[in-house]
């Protein structure tokens, strides 16, 4: 546990208090981040060409402009993978939760 204190050009001063607690519990959910990040990075490099169709959805918003510049959004492309996300995790927590 650390403070750390800073002052505003207006005099007032600001207290942070940070708590660190490394335990086991923490352990497990870094090294568990840890090895979905690298079940992603396998998928997206062994099956990178057959994920084409991820961002360019119907509905995903594009708008090109006349000089090369553009916005895009891909909306739809987030709520799909959001959906499959939370599809993931509650069969997670179903299968191995408490």
């Amino acid at each position: 546990m650390y403070v750390h204190s800073y002052q505003l050009g207006n005099g007032f001063i600001f207290h942070t208090l940070y708590i660190v607690l490394m335990t086991s519990t923490v352990g497990k959910y870094i090294i568990l981040i840890g090895v979905a990040l690298v079940l992603v990075g396998l998928m997206v490099y062994f099956f990178g060409d057959k994920l084409n169709w991820l961002g360019q959805l119907p509905g995903d918003v594009r708008i090109e402009g006349k000089n090369g510049g553009g916005f895009y959004f891909p909306i739809v492309t987030c709520l799909v993978v959001s959906l499959l996300l939370n599809l993931i995790i509650v069969l997670i927590r179903r299968f191995f939760g408490p």
